[in-house]
């Protein structure tokens, strides 16, 4: 693919936009990533702005995961399972997810956001318990929680924060600022996993996605700040990731309805 001037700076915008959502909630990346591959910067084939975006929202949630770290809001010790357990559902669901129609697939993707989305805001209030970590009681529940959401991550072509958020605070009860921490290990995993599957297809664009890590840097800076600020707040940081689901959400759904 060949990347225009104006196609490069919107590149850069959007990969800012990008790191900006991962580093605030944790996710949103691909959700963000992909709808403006496809309507902002002009990538006209749906499964090369999902492999593309896979790349670079990898990349952007392992310098955010980095800038988390240093906070010590993550709790690696149920992430790294959580991660292990999903790169297997992650290669199984990228495979599946090359088989299906690109805009079908964009249309599906719109309608498990309005859930996620849904759930999250109906838990706003809950507090989560400080200092979890992995234990026997809580293991299975990691690790089927992982599987399950790297098998939708990679059918979708996401990093799946979005899913990973509330699947890690269902099955340990943190609280969402050590979920949104913990979530950019499994991103980062399940995004290279599903990256290196489009890859080997060929359906990924090498320039954007340098682009958009490139963007995604400073955006991330803002983010991670932003959001041990509104974690401060009860429910504040809820709202804010269920808001940006439903409207990007709504936003695919009218563009993608048509392909059923």
């Amino acid at each position: 693919m060949i990347i225009s001037i104006t196609q490069g700076a919107l590149g850069l915008a959007s990969g800012a936009l990008v790191g900006f959502s991962l580093g605030l909630i944790g996710g949103g990346g691909s959700i963000l990533a992909v709808p403006l591959m496809v309507y902002v910067v002009g990538v006209s084939e749906p499964h090369v702005a999902i492999g593309t975006s896979a790349i670079a929202v990898a990349a952007n949630a392992a310098i955010n995961l980095s800038n988390h770290a240093r906070g010590g809001t993550v709790v690696w010790s149920c992430a790294l399972p959580f991660a292990a357990a999903g790169i297997i559902g992650a290669s199984v669901g990228s495979t599946l997810g090359k088989m299906v129609d690109g805009q079908k697939l964009l249309a599906l993707f719109a309608l498990v956001m309005l859930v996620i989305a849904a759930l999250m805001l109906k838990n706003r209030a809950r507090v989560g318990v400080p200092d979890v970590t992995m234990n026997r009681s809580n293991l299975p529940a990691i690790l089927g929680l992982g599987l399950a959401t790297g098998t939708v991550s990679g059918f979708f072509g996401i990093g799946g924060g979005f899913l990973i958020v509330p699947a890690l605070m269902l099955a340990t009860s943190m609280p969402i600022l050590n979920a949104v921490s913990s979530s950019l290990v499994a991103v980062t995993a399940f995004g290279l996993t599903t990256a290196a599957n489009y890859a080997w297809s060929g359906l990924v664009s090498w320039g954007l996605a340098a682009l958009f890590v490139a963007g995604g840097i400073v955006g991330g800076l803002i983010g991670t700040r932003s959001a041990k600020s509104l974690s401060e707040r009860r429910g504040a940081l809820n709202i804010v990731f269920a808001i940006v689901i439903i409207a990007v959400a709504i936003y695919m759904l009218l563009r993608n309805l048509s392909s059923f």
